[in-house]
C-alpha cells in the first residue's frame, strides 16, 4: 500500500481516502486499479456502488492507519485514474472558453474549493502553471467534493499557456487585490481566463504582464484583500451571471 502513502502510483493512479470521495470517483466514471478496506470495516464498501469489477483488498487495521494520510481514516481507500487532459483539449471545446488559471497556488484547501467553484459556475477548464500545489494531494481532492475528478485539468508551463491563449484570441483577466477595473465592468461573456496569484505573493510581474486587464472586486467592508479561493469564486459567480444574462 505504499502507492497510498506517496498519493500516484508507479502507474499513475491516483490514491483517495474515505467513503464520499469514492462515491464521488464511482459516480465520475473513474476506473479503480483497487480497492483497501480496512480489516472489519468491509460493511463500509455495502453503501458505496463501485464498480464490480475492481479488486478489493482486506488489509490489516495497523497496515491500513500506515497508509492513509488522513488523521481519523474512515476505513476505505482506492487508486483510481484519473481523466486525461491536454491543453488543446480543453481550450478547442465547443463552448466559449472561461478558464482558470492557477499562478501557483499552494494551499491545497484553497486550490480545491477553487476546483469546485470553478465548476460549480461553469468554468471550461483548470490550468495549473509551475508552483501550484498537486492535483492529487489529498486535500486538494477533498476540498474539490469530487469536482477534480470531472472538470478538465492540466499542468502546462506558462509560455505554452500564453502562447496557446493568444493563437485562440482567449483573453486574459488577472485578480488583484486593488486598483484593478471592477470585475462588474469586464464582459466575461467572451472567451476568457481568469489567472489567480500565489496566496501570499499574489501574481508574478512576468504574470501580471500577460493579462489584458486586472479586475479587483470591490469591497465596501473594511478587509484588504479576500482568501484566494474566495476571491476566485466571487469572480467566477459575476462571470456565471454574466453568461447566464446573455442566455
Amino acid at each position: 500500500m505504499k502507492e497510498l502513502r506517496a498519493g500516484v502510483s508507479a502507474a499513475g493512479d491516483i490514491a483517495i481516502e474515505g467513503e464520499h470521495l469514492l462515491a464521488e470517483a464511482a459516480e465520475s466514471g473513474l476506473n479503480f486499479a483497487a480497492i483497501f478496506v480496512e480489516q472489519g470495516q468491509e460493511h463500509r464498501l455495502e453503501r458505496l456502488t463501485l464498480p464490480a469489477d475492481a479488486e478489493v483488498l482486506v488489509v490489516a487495521r495497523d497496515v491500513f492507519s500506515s497508509a492513509v494520510h488522513t488523521e481519523s481514516p474512515q476505513g476505505v481507500a482506492a487508486l483510481v485514474r484519473m481523466p486525461e487532459w491536454t491543453l488543446d483539449e480543453i481550450l478547442d471545446r465547443e463552448e466559449p472558453a472561461l478558464l482558470v488559471v492557477s499562478g501557483g497556488l499552494q494551499d491545497p484547501g484553497n486550490l480545491g474549493t477553487l476546483i469546485r467553484s470553478a465548476e460549480a459556475f461553469g468554468a471550461t477548464g483548470f490550468i495549473m502553471l509551475p508552483g501550484t500545489v498537486s492535483l492529487a494531494n489529498q486535500k486538494v481532492l477533498r476540498a474539490s467534493a469530487g469536482s477534480a475528478f470531472r472538470l478538465p485539468c492540466v499542468a502546462v508551463k506558462e509560455d505554452d499557456l500564453f502562447e496557446a491563449l493568444d493563437e485562440r484570441g482567449i483573453r486574459i483577466a488577472a485578480a488583484v487585490a486593488a486598483e484593478g477595473e471592477s470585475a462588474s465592468e469586464w464582459d466575461f461573456t467572451k472567451p476568457a481566463a481568469l489567472l489567480l496569484g500565489n496566496e501570499g505573493a499574489g501574481l508574478s510581474p512576468s504574470l501580471l504582464a500577460e493579462a489584458e486587464v486586472r479586475l479587483t472586486i470591490p469591497m465596501p467592508g473594511p478587509v484588504e484583500s479576500l482568501n484566494a479561493a474566495v476571491a476566485g469564486s466571487v469572480l467566477l459567480y459575476e462571470a456565471a451571471r454574466q453568461r447566464g444574462g446573455k442566455r
